[in-house]
């Protein structure tokens, strides 16, 4: 499933996520909407790549097949690849981990987003800064600020 990425100017935007999974407990849950998530359009998936790293430090790459799948047939992300996730960046994302965790790492495509995007790149839009608050920090700020209160 190697995708072709000719033609990025009529493209969405393009963002990361490394999703970290405490202990490699993996259940499934997620592959269903992300499956939805693709088959709606919503997002493409560029590339795709699972790895935990061992009590030792080390990182190694994590088969699909060795995944708990939530009923979904994970065979249709196999090869997801568009040579923008290379090796050095599977180790990055390993620093954000702790030894006998792993992680999702994913690139996407905003499918949904693409007219408005292409439209701005049109206009000369430049995107300067981009970013995302976890649904994390702003439990905790909120917390914070009802604490304070």
């Amino acid at each position: 499933m190697t995708e072709d990425l000719t033609g990025l100017e009529e493209s969405g935007p393009i963002d990361y996520l490394v999703v970290a999974f405490p202990h490699a407990h993996f259940t499934g849950e997620a592959f269903p909407l992300l499956v939805d998530l693709v088959d709606r359009g919503i997002i493409r998936i560029l590339d795709l790549a699972f790895i935990q790293k061992a009590d030792d430090g080390s990182v190694t790459a994590l088969e699909l097949a060795q995944l708990a799948d939530g009923g979904v047939d994970l065979t249709i992300f196999e090869g997801a690849s568009s040579g923008l996730l290379g090796d050095d960046d599977l180790e990055e994302a390993a620093d954000a981990l702790e030894p006998g965790d792993a992680a999702g790492v994913f690139i996407y495509e905003n499918v949904w987003a693409a007219p408005f995007a292409i439209a701005l790149r049109r206009a000369g839009g430049q995107l300067v800064a981009s970013g995302r608050i976890p649904v994390q920090a702003i439990i905790a700020s909120l917390d914070a600020t009802e604490a304070a209160g």
